[in-house]
C-alpha cells in the first residue's frame, strides 16, 4: 500500500523496508499503514489496532482528569475500528505510570475506569493488559473487533464521491480553549476529552458500499492525503462544503486533528435518500465534500482544496516528526 506524505510516514516506509529485508519476502506488509490489521481466524475476520497516548503530547493532566484521559485514549483506539467498519470486542491496555503519590485514588485505576466506560458504552470489554513504572503517563490501547466487510484506505476509484460524518473543528476549538484557560460548554470539552468513535456509522457505511474509509485523526486534509495515496487517486475537496462546528472557519475545520469523524468515499449512485437513511440510523450528519479524480496519489498526497472553485494552499495536518 502507498503511504501518504510526511516525516512520520517516511519513517514508516523505512521500517517496512527493514521488515521486508529481514523476512525475505515471507511476510506480506502490503496493508501495513492502514487503520487496522486484519486476521482471518476460523471463519471470522479480526480487526486489530493499537494506539499510544503520551502525556504532554496527546493529553495534559492539568487539563483532564485521569478518567477523561482513559476515555480519550480508548476512544482514539476504537476509532480505528470504526474506520474499518468493524464491531469492537474488547481492549487490552498497557499503562506506564509514575510512582503513586499519597492520594485517595490511584490514577492508574481512574485511567482504566475511563477505558472501561468507553468499552462498556460500545458493548465491549477490557480484556487485560500490563502495568509498569514510567516517568510520565503512557497509555497503549489495543482494540480488537470483528468485521464482515472491511473497508481499507485503498479502495477509492475515480468518480467516487468524498463524504465526511459529523461536524469538524470542535476538537481544535476545544484545544485552543484549554491552551487559553477558557471555560467551555461540556459538549465542546467532551469533543476533546472523550471523543466518540463512530462505530455504528462505520458499520453502516461499510454495509452500504463505502469503497475507502479513514478516521480524521491528523486533520481532514492530511487524512485525505493518506487515503488518496493508498487508493492512487486524486481528491478534490470543496472548502465551502466542509461541515463546520459552530464558530469554526472552514479552513480551520479542514486542519483540525483528532476529530475522529469518518472520511469515506462512496460510489456515485449514493444519493440523498441514502444520506437520510444514514442520519435516521446514526443521528449523524453526512456531508459530501468532494470527488475522487484520476491520478496517482502516491507520496505527494494527491489532494486539491478549492474555495469556490479557486485552489487554496493546503493546511498542515498533525505530523509527530515535523
Amino acid at each position: 500500500m502507498n503511504l501518504g506524505p510526511g516525516n512520520e510516514f517516511d519513517r514508516i516506509r523505512g521500517i517496512l523496508a527493514r521488515i521486508a529485508e529481514i523476512a525475505g519476502g515471507a511476510e506480506d506488509v502490503s496493508e501495513v499503514g492502514d487503520d487496522c490489521a486484519l486476521l482471518a481466524v476460523g471463519g471470522t475476520t479480526l480487526a486489530i489496532s493499537i494506539d499510544t497516548a503520551l502525556e504532554n503530547v496527546h493529553f495534559r493532566t492539568d487539563w483532564l482528569d485521569f478518567k477523561d484521559i482513559g476515555c480519550r485514549a480508548a476512544g482514539a483506539a476504537l476509532s480505528d475500528l470504526a474506520a474499518e467498519g468493524a464491531t469492537p470486542l474488547g481492549l487490552m491496555v498497557s499503562l506506564g505510570v509514575p510512582p503513586q503519590a499519597k492520594t485517595d485514588t490511584d490514577p492508574a485505576a481512574d485511567i482504566m475506569a475511563g477505558v472501561a466506560t468507553m468499552a462498556h458504552n460500545l458493548n465491549a470489554r477490557v480484556l487485560g493488559g500490563d502495568l509498569t513504572r514510567s516517568d510520565t503517563y503512557i497509555i497503549d490501547v489495543c482494540a480488537i473487533g470483528t468485521v464482515e466487510r472491511p473497508v481499507r484506505r485503498s479502495g477509492a476509484h475515480e468518480g467516487d464521491a468524498v463524504w465526511v460524518t459529523g461536524y469538524l473543528g470542535g476538537a481544535g476549538l476545544a484545544l485552543q480553549s484549554f491552551r487559553e484557560g477558557k471555560r467551555m460548554p461540556a459538549v465542546l470539552r467532551n469533543r476533546y476529552a472523550c471523543p466518540e468513535p463512530r462505530i455504528e456509522a462505520g458499520r453502516w457505511l461499510a454495509e452500504h458500499g463505502a469503497t475507502a474509509m479513514i478516521d480524521v485523526s491528523d486533520g481532514l486534509v492530511a487524512d485525505a492525503q493518506h487515503l488518496a495515496a493508498a487508493s492512487e487517486v486524486g481528491i478534490e475537496i470543496n472548502l465551502e462544503q466542509i461541515p463546520c462546528w459552530e464558530g469554526v472557519a472552514a479552513l480551520a475545520a479542514a486542519a483540525s486533528g483528532e476529530e475522529f469523524e469518518l472520511l469515506c468515499t462512496m460510489p456515485p449512485t449514493f444519493d440523498g435518500a441514502s444520506v437520510s437513511a444514514f442520519r435516521g440510523q446514526t443521528g449523524l450528519q453526512l456531508s459530501r465534500i468532494g470527488t475522487c479524480l484520476r491520478g496517482a496519489g502516491g507520496r505527494r498526497g494527491g489532494v486539491r482544496l478549492l474555495d469556490r472553485s479557486q485552489p487554496v494552499a493546503l493546511p498542515a495536518g498533525y505530523d509527530h516528526f515535523a
